[in-house]
């Protein structure tokens, strides 16, 4: 069996704003198998996409390949003109994005979007390209693969979009399928549907795939072999089994070891030594838009959902997309006012709308959101963003702002002289570290946490982890933490709530989040978490009657 991909010596630069030259790839060379999956590994700025679209002859603005050689079917596509490269796209080479839903029109059907590489490379004529891609609805697993083709992009769910780009990508008979990262903000009961969709039509049809994600165990579900990369360069290549296994590059190993985060280790409680609720929640009802003047909501997202937090603990809300845990925090802070029902915070009531919150039930109570980039402002300085709670909740001076700041950036373990930059200036890590620390700026005593590591690496997300821990024990913090991320939940709260449908259906401690979970979508949503064995998701047997009930894919 020959190679289908050989890349060696590849060396990719890229041009800073200043005009400074940047070596980002760094003499990376390695292979493809003819049906064989190759999985790109790392944390972000390794330079997993820009070697994966390099495969295309593509580089981003300000990046260029510099040397090297990528020879797709034994043909070096950085020799070839622009117009060759062109063919080779779609029909030799294709793509599946992280996010379908920026790759699909919104104003236009999805059939004549899937078909329309065969249209333009002129691969087939029309009715046959649709009856293709029927084809590939059903190898897909999609519902209603007849007729699925003519909705539109907003009509079907996350899961099935996912899938209708990958059948986008396989409608030209391409050799090289490119993955990147396209599971990533799918919940983990769709996306075991989909990875298995993905690996049956890879195998059945022997075509080979390249896999760009920094999620280990996705990434033992589907790939044959790994090739770990930081800063540009490949640090150890080998089988799934043998890098998930017996890693041997210290780099590798802190992957491995940062995929389930430490216990929080806690002693036991007796019932008589449990502190007093700080935030109670009780049977609120939230949503959007508004029946008539009956003041309950047109869409309820939050359906009586009741929750107790005690002072210095942590409570974990977990469950699918869409299925309310994001609208209960937003409620809880005040962004979104509770149609129905009561939030008591420290013992007294709070007021559902923030704006009639006294200014010390506003400093008590803080939000860290999931996209730091959308959270700080781009404009000002990270000095600036510091001052302005310190000002608000606190009255301080100038002098006391700066040494505060100074305290702040200590705390969430980032050096001094970053007060000087701006957000777009630091890493993602580092930004959501900003994030924590505005929170912290106000003395809370309770932080929402709102899936903020769902954006990050595997090593950094555990670092956050790590900090918010110690944050924890240094201040007597409480989090409320929401998030997909079972082990993440698993790894910080006391107990935890599993919603659907925006009902709370479970309450339960981290040690029963697996086989011993009373309801039947908690078993179904923990089993679902995928485990560092590549035979897990062949292996994986599951009730069909609670797929089919409780996933929407």
């Amino acid at each position: 069996m020959g190679n289908i991909v050989e890349v060696s010596n590849l060396r990719v630069d890229a041009k800073t704003d200043s005009g400074r030259k940047v070596e980002i790839i760094r003499d990376v060379s390695f292979d493809i198998a003819e049906g064989e999956i190759v999985a790109l590994i790392g944390e972000s700025g390794s330079g997993k996409t820009t070697i994966a679209l390099s495969l295309m002859g593509y580089t981003r603005p300000g990046c260029r390949i510099v040397s090297g050689n990528i020879a797709i079917g034994g043909q070096d596509i950085v020799n070839l003109s622009e117009r060759k490269r062109a063919r080779k796209r779609g029909t030799e080479v294709s793509y599946v994005p992280q996010s379908a839903a920026a790759s699909f029109n919104p104003a236009h059907r999805i059939m004549e979007q899937v078909i329309e590489v065969a249209k333009i490379h002129r691969l087939m004529p029309v009715n046959q390209a649709r009856k293709k891609a029927i084809t590939l609805f059903k190898a897909l697993a999609l519902p209603n693969p007849d007729t699925i083709g003519d909705r539109y992009p907003h009509q079907v769910s996350g899961g099935q979009l996912q899938r209708l780009s990958a059948a986008m990508a396989l409608i030209g008979d391409p050799r090289l399928v490119i993955f990147d990262e396209p599971t990533t903000a799918l919940d983990v009961t769709t996306q075991i549907e989909v990875l298995r969709a993905f690996k049956s039509v890879m195998k059945e049809h022997g075509i080979s795939g390249v896999y760009v994600s920094h999620d280990l165990a996705v990434v033992a579900q589907i790939a044959d072999r790994i090739v770990v990369l930081k800063n540009g360069e490949v640090q150890e290549a080998g089988s799934t089994q043998d890098i998930l296994h017996n890693p041997q590059h210290p780099y590798t190993k802190e992957l491995v070891a940062a995929f389930e985060p430490a216990l929080y280790a806690r002693p036991k409680m007796v019932e008589a030594e449990k502190p007093a609720p700080l935030l109670v929640v009780d049977n609120v009802v939230a949503g959007y838009g508004m029946v008539g003047g009956s003041g309950d909501p047109a869409m309820i997202a939050v359906d009586n959902v009741s929750l107790q937090l005690a002072r210095g603990r942590n409570l974990g809300i977990i469950g699918e997309s869409g299925c309310g845990k994001s609208t209960l925090a937003r409620v809880i802070a005040g962004i979104l006012p509770a149609a129905r029902g009561q939030i008591r915070f420290d013992g007294a009531e709070m007021p559902s709308d923030l704006r009639r919150r006294s200014r010390d039930q506003l400093r008590e109570l803080q939000i860290v959101f999931q996209s730091a980039d959308t959270a700080l402002n781009p404009f000002k300085s990270i000095a600036e963003i510091l001052a302005r709670p310190l000002s608000f909740y606190h009255e301080m001076d100038s002098k006391s702002r700066e040494a505060r700041i100074d305290q702040l950036l200590d705390m969430v373990r980032l050096p001094r002289t970053l007060r000087y930059r701006r957000p777009g200036e630091l890493s993602g890590g580092q930004k959501q570290r900003i994030n924590l620390a505005r929170a912290l700026a106000a003395d809370p005593k309770l932080i929402l946490c709102d899936e903020i590591t769902s954006a990050l690496d595997t090593v950094v997300a555990a670092a956050i982890i790590d900090l918010l821990k110690e944050l924890q024990r240094e201040l007597n913090l409480s989090y409320l933490f929401i998030s997909h991320d079972l082990s993440t939940v698993r790894a910080i709260c006391d107990e935890v709530v599993v919603m659907y449908a925006g009902r709370k259906v479970e309450q339960l401690s981290p040690g029963m989040m697996g086989s011993t979970a009373s309801h039947p979508y908690s078993r179904l949503l923990f089993s679902s978490v995928p485990k560092l064995d590549p035979r897990w998701l062949d292996s994986l047997e599951q009730d069909p009657d609670l797929v089919r009930e409780f996933t929407r894919t």
